[in-house]
């Protein structure tokens, strides 16, 4: 699969190459709906074990998780790749999120630690590695940090990538969704 930029009624669109579907523009954000675990939880078990908020899940009264937004540069391109992604955090920085959820001066608070719970396509084994989350504005979901010295998520994230590398990771996500 394939993006073409092509010309339609004298605007620049992007068209995938076998299924057509067109694009205003590249999508350069993309997201999981639920943290990884969600999923080994049996489907009949989940209304019952698991608690879901838009940004937010409790599983079993003991996992917290909630969702942030992963940035990745793309040295070469005014757009970076963005990934809604879901970390897994303590009891008491669950608790410190909650209670300061509508409160404005959250930008204030330090940033706290997390286990990323989101597999980002093309990066080998990203759940689990360690992140940290940085509040942001109200009506804004916490700017994830990937911070596990040796994964190339974290080099990227720190270093940037080529737009070539970002629309192959973009055309790979595409793929998957055919």
């Amino acid at each position: 699969m394939k993006l073409q930029k092509i010309t339609k009624d004298g605007k620049e669109i992007f068209q995938c190459s076998c299924c057509d579907k067109e694009y205003d523009q590249i999508p350069f954000c993309f997201g999981s709906d639920y943290p990884a675990v969600y999923f080994s939880i049996p489907s009949e078990e989940r209304d019952e074990r698991i608690e879901m908020e838009k940004s937010l899940c409790v599983i079993d009264e003991k996992f917290f998780f909630h969702r942030g937004r992963l940035e990745i540069p793309i040295r070469d391109n005014h757009d970076n790749l963005f990934f809604d992604v879901w970390l897994s955090i303590s009891e008491d920085n669950f608790g410190i999120r909650m209670d300061d959820w509508n409160n404005p001066n959250r930008i204030n608070n330090s940033p706290y630690f997390g286990w990323l719970q989101t597999q980002i396509p093309t990066y080998e084994n990203s759940i689990n590695i360690k992140a940290q989350a940085f509040e942001e504005e109200l009506d804004c979901i916490p700017r994830i940090e990937a911070t596990d010295e040796n994964h190339q998520l974290t080099l990227d994230q720190k270093n940037g990538i080529s737009l070539k590398k970002a629309i192959g990771i973009i055309e790979f996500i595409l793929d998957k969704e055919h």
